[in-house]
């Protein structure tokens, strides 16, 4: 038997965006119930999500601001130093370095942070943990495994049916259930992107020796590789392959997958150690057309899926995630209705420029990378070399990539929304 309930907002996708959005929705008074076929308890296996993310530390402040910071702390590795190192073969992490290098250091920026990293790398499934118990506590409702079948819209509300039957009458619907969003599709809102014909590895390591808070990224002609530090003397791992490349690692034996990995990692900090699953993600650019449509918004994948090259796609999604919060407790607390053109607007203004711009731009930044034609080179190497030289430029790009500058939604400021 079908059951009708009302919300303020129906949530499709209880992932690590939408999850975050609820609770920035809640904490802003607002009535909320988050729809995902994966349970939590689903989402924290350690064989559901493999990554680890750089949390930029504005980022990290909306999490403390939402509660999260206590449980996350201690599974957060401070990102003090990122090396940026252009190389030509396999191996070059034991190599001499290139000359053609950036280096980012927080000390260079930490009046104005009040000491904070450049970032942190925290594992994926950590992070779940941490907003699993912060949804729990703020008593959200989760239905799940439950999933959308259909969304409707009319002049004065939102009608969600599941596909038990039931259904959730809300002002509001936001879509953030990944990339292949049942709402964006039931909104007739079309994207635009391309595939790389590249996957991501994925591994979680154990080193033979401290890593020192330090970021390593090298670019290779195949794509980045990149170790990233995480807690307990380990890193993570991320080197870019051909899909077929990576495939055939996911699919090779742990000796075999172990040879590949030390011919790409070679002897830096005494070798590596495979801890747990590895994973292979296909790597594209996919931009929703629009953020809005009647009665609906979109946060997160559902938005924007960039390339990983630059670490920032759950930045972007949380940062979707806190502005939307934002306009719309504001437009609760004047008496206006959340899923109004005029207010859903506001979100769109605020957010379309920065999302178009960083995905545009980590489009052109792995184009310009995942080659080893020699003019091409050259170009990248003296333009690394001189932000590397300019003072105020590098300091320039810490504060963007730490998520610091443009006009910040209340949450990574640190505060309350």
């Amino acid at each position: 038997m079908a059951d009708t309930e009302r919300y303020d907002i129906v949530i499709a996708g209880a992932g690590l965006t939408g999850a975050a959005f609820a609770l920035a929705a809640a904490q802003g008074g607002l009535k909320v119930v988050m729809i995902d076929p994966q349970p939590f308890s689903v989402q924290m296996a350690p064989t559901f999500d493999g990554r680890s993310t750089a949390v930029a530390f504005s980022t990290f402040r909306m999490l403390d601001a939402l509660g999260l910071g206590e449980s996350l702390r201690p599974h957060a590795c401070r990102m003090d130093h990122i090396l940026v190192t252009d190389g030509r073969r396999p191996g070059a992490a034991s190599r001499k370095a290139s000359p053609a290098f950036l280096r980012f250091d927080a000390d260079e920026i930490g009046g104005r942070t009040g000491g904070e990293p450049l970032g942190y790398m925290v594992e994926n499934r950590r992070i779940r943990v941490a907003l699993a118990e912060a949804v729990t506590r703020a008593g959200i409702e989760v239905r799940a495994p439950a999933t959308v079948a259909r969304v409707e819209t009319d002049a004065g509300k939102a009608t969600v049916t599941l596909a038990d039957g039931s259904t959730l009458i809300t002002p509001l619907v936001v879509g953030a259930e990944g990339r292949g969003s049942t709402v964006r599709r039931a909104a007739g809102i079309e994207t635009v992107g391309w595939g790389y014909g590249q996957s991501g590895v994925v591994a979680t390591v154990r080193l033979g020796r401290d890593h020192g808070n330090v970021a390593h990224e090298y670019f290779l002609p195949s794509g980045p590789f990149a170790i990233l530090p995480l807690t307990d003397q380990r890193a993570s791992l991320v080197w870019t392959e051909t899909t077929r490349r990576g495939e055939a690692l996911r699919d090779a034996s742990d000796e075999a997958f172990h040879a590949h990995l030390m011919r790409r990692f070679g002897e830096f900090l005494d070798g590596a150690t495979v801890e747990g699953p590895r994973f292979v993600y296909p790597l594209a650019l996919s931009l929703a057309e629009t953020l809005i449509a009647p009665r609906i918004a979109l946060i997160g994948d559902a938005a924007h899926g960039v390339h990983p090259v630059a670490g920032q796609g759950l930045n972007m999604g949380l940062k979707d995630a806190a502005a939307l919060a934002e306009v719309l407790s504001e437009a609760a607390r004047l008496g206006e209705d959340l899923g109004a053109e005029t207010v859903l607007e506001r979100y769109a203004r605020w957010r379309r420029f920065d999302n178009a711009a960083l995905a545009a731009g980590f489009d052109a930044f792995v184009r310009l990378f995942s080659n080893d034609i020699a003019p091409v080179r050259l170009a990248r190497d003296l333009g690394m070399a001189a932000v590397n030289r300019i003072g105020p430029l590098r300091r320039a790009f810490m504060q963007e990539a730490g998520g610091a500058t443009g006009d910040l939604p209340k949450l990574l400021k640190g505060e309350a929304v």
